[in-house]
């Protein structure tokens, strides 16, 4: 949960919202949690992706893979326990991944401002 936590730090301090955080651990393989967030432009996308990359590469932590900076609509970042969706508001609510992972139990975080 340590990594969770940072993760949800760099996000605010961008000012990304609307976090989620899904546990998956009884519903999937792929990973153990996913930590979603809605930013209100590509640049935001890209800031809030690069500072979570950046801030935990410092302390050692390592991205295994990112997809998404090519469109900048919606970035993955894949710490393997952890996958973190930093999403454009319009594309978050077309994947709607809350939706589809409607049966994981889902922790919705205050946005700060």
């Amino acid at each position: 949960m340590k990594l969770i936590d940072q993760i949800i730090e760099h996000i605010q301090s961008k000012k990304g919202r609307s976090i989620s955080v899904l546990n998956l651990t009884k519903l999937t393989a792929i990973s153990d949690y996913f930590v979603i967030c809605s930013a209100d432009s590509e640049p935001q996308v890209k800031a809030i992706a690069d500072e979570i990359v950046k801030k935990l590469a410092d302390e050692g932590i390592k991205c295994y893979h990112k997809e998404g900076y090519d469109t900048l609509n919606w970035v993955l970042l894949d710490y393997l326990d952890v996958v973190v969706h930093v999403f454009r508001n319009e594309a978050r609510r077309f994947y709607n991944l809350e939706r589809l992972w409607a049966d994981a139990e889902i922790k919705e975080i205050p946005d700060v401002d």
